[in-house]
C-alpha cells in the first residue's frame, strides 16, 4: 500500500522534524546576530563611558589599549595625527569595518571625539558557542527524539498495517479467515488490534458461509426447479398428442406450456442474476425479431376485450449474441406492463438499429414516479404497482452489458427503450 498509515506517520515525521529544525535555525540566527550586534555595542558604550569617567578623574588618561580593544583620542584644537586615516571621516555612532572585520564606536564629547575599535574575533567565538553550537545541540536532540518516537508509532500501527496487508489481499468470493485465526495471529496483535483482528475473522466466516450457501442455493435451485417444468413440459406434449383433445383443453395445454417456458426464463434470470458477477453468462446467437414476435403473441391475450391496438415493427433480421431466456424476460416484462397499463389506444413494439423500443398511450407516470420507477414494488399515482418487473428489468440489462431507459408522462403514455449496442 503506498499510501498506507505507515508511510503518512512517516511524512508527518519529516514534516515536523523540518518544521521544527526551521523554527530552531531561525532562532539560533537571532541570538547569533544579537550576540553579534548587540552585546558588542553595548561593550562598546560601556567602555567609552567609562574612559571618560576615568579621564575627568585623571586628565592625562590615554585611551584603552587592550587585546581586542583599542583607542583612540582626538581633542579638540589639536591635528589628528595619532588618528588613523579610516576613522577620521567616520560620523558620531557605530561603524563596521568590513575589511578588517573591526567594529568602531565614534563617541564624540566637549573635550574631543574617542574612538574605539573592537577587534570581532572574541565576539565571533562567543557567537559560535553561545549561538551555534546550542543549536545544532538542540536539532540533535530534536532528530533524535523524533526518530524514537517514530520508531515507536511504526511499531504501535504495524499490527494495523500487518492487518491490512492480510485482508487487501483476500479474495471477496473465498475469503481466508484462518489467517486471523487467534492461534496465528502475530504476538504484536494486541489490544484494539487484537479486537480488530477477531470482529474480521469472524465477519470473514460469516462472508464464506453465506458465499457457500449462496452457491448452494443456485445450483440446488438451478436443477430442482427445472424437474418439475420439464415434466410439466413433457406431459402437456403428450397430451397435446392426443387427436380427441377439445379446443378448449387444447388451449389450456397450450397456455400451460407456455407458462412453463416463461418460468424457465424467469428461472434463468434469476440464477443469472444470483451468480457471480465475473462469472459470464451463457449466450447464444438469436434473432431478436423472432423473439418480439412470440413476446408479443404471448401479449395479445392481455388485451382482449380493450380497445387496444398492438403494433409490431420490426425493420430487417437483429442477430444478438446474449441469454435468450434473459431477452425473454425483458421483453416480456416491458410488454405485460404496456398491456395492463393501457385501456385505450396503441401499443407498439419497434426492433431497428440495436435497440428496442415498447410505447405505449397509457396511463403514464408522474416525474415523481418515474424516477423511482426501476425500484421494486413502486405504486404510482392510479394505484397500479410495476412489482418487481422493472426493477429485474434494469438489473438483468446491467448484467448483459445493456441500456435501458425510460420516458413518461402522466396521462400521455410511456416509452421503454433497451439499447443493445
Amino acid at each position: 500500500m503506498p499510501y498506507g498509515l505507515s508511510r503518512k506517520i512517516r511524512i508527518a515525521f519529516i514534516l515536523q522534524a523540518l518544521l521544527v529544525s526551521l523554527a530552531v535555525l531561525v532562532g539560533g540566527y537571532l541570538v547569533t546576530q544579537v550576540i553579534r550586534h548587540g552585546l558588542e555595542e553595548v561593550k562598546l558604550q560601556e567602555e567609552a563611558a567609562h574612559y571618560w569617567q576615568a579621564r575627568a578623574k585623571h586628565p592625562g588618561k590615554p585611551p584603552p589599549d587592550t587585546h581586542t580593544l583599542q583607542g583612540y583620542l582626538w581633542l579638540q584644537g589639536q591635528p589628528p595625527d595619532g588618528i588613523p586615516v579610516a576613522l577620521r571621516t567616520l560620523s558620531p555612532g557605530f561603524h563596521e569595518l568590513k575589511a578588517s572585520s573591526q567594529r568602531v564606536l565614534v563617541d564624540p564629547q566637549p573635550a574631543g571625539r574617542l574612538y574605539l575599535v573592537l577587534e570581532r574575533s572574541q565576539t565571533e567565538r562567543n557567537a559560535f558557542w553561545f549561538g551555534v553550537v546550542p543549536v545544532l545541540l538542540v536539532l540533535i536532540v530534536i532528530y533524535a527524539v523524533s526518530w524514537r518516537t517514530y520508531r515507536v508509532s511504526r511499531r504501535l500501527v504495524w499490527p494495523v498495517n500487518w492487518l491490512a496487508r492480510r485482508v487487501s489481499q483476500w479474495d471477496p468470493r473465498r475469503p481466508d479467515a484462518g489467517e486471523l485465526a487467534p492461534e496465528r495471529l502475530p504476538a504484536e496483535v494486541k489490544g484494539e488490534s487484537l479486537q480488530l483482528a477477531l470482529a474480521l475473522h469472524a465477519m470473514a466466516g460469516r462472508v464464506a458461509a453465506h458465499v457457500a450457501r449462496e452457491r448452494n442455493f443456485t445450483r440446488d435451485a438451478s436443477h430442482e426447479l427445472r424437474t418439475p417444468l420439464t415434466v410439466i413440459r413433457m406431459a402437456s406434449d403428450m397430451a397435446l398428442a392426443d387427436p380427441e383433445l377439445t379446443p378448449r383443453l387444447q388451449r389450456s395445454l397450450q397456455r400451460i406450456q407456455r407458462a412453463g417456458r416463461d418460468m424457465e426464463a424467469v428461472i434463468d434470470a434469476f440464477l443469472l442474476l444470483a451468480r457471480e458477477v465475473d462469472v459470464e453468462p451463457q449466450s447464444e446467437r438469436f434473432d431478436v425479431g423472432d423473439l418480439v414476435r412470440y413476446e408479443a403473441g404471448l401479449a395479445e391475450e392481455l388485451l382482449r376485450g380493450k380497445p387496444v391496438e398492438l403494433r409490431v415493427s420490426i425493420d430487417g433480421r437483429h442477430p444478438l449474441l446474449a441469454p435468450p431466456r434473459v431477452m425473454h424476460v425483458v421483453v416480456g416484462n416491458l410488454l405485460r406492463n404496456a398491456c395492463t397499463y393501457t385501456d385505450v389506444g396503441l401499443v407498439e413494439v419497434t426492433v431497428s438499429h440495436g435497440q428496442l423500443t415498447v410505447r405505449d398511450t397509457g396511463v403514464g407516470m408522474s416525474p415523481d414516479a418515474l424516477s423511482r420507477a426501476f425500484e421494486p414494488f413502486v405504486r404510482g399515482e392510479h394505484g397500479n404497482s410495476l412489482g418487481l418487473g422493472l426493477s429485474i428489468v434494469r438489473r438483468l440489462c446491467e448484467r448483459c452489458g445493456w441500456q435501458i431507459s425510460l420516458d413518461s408522462r402522466e396521462g400521455q403514455g410511456t416509452v421503454a427503450v433497451v439499447r443493445f449496442s
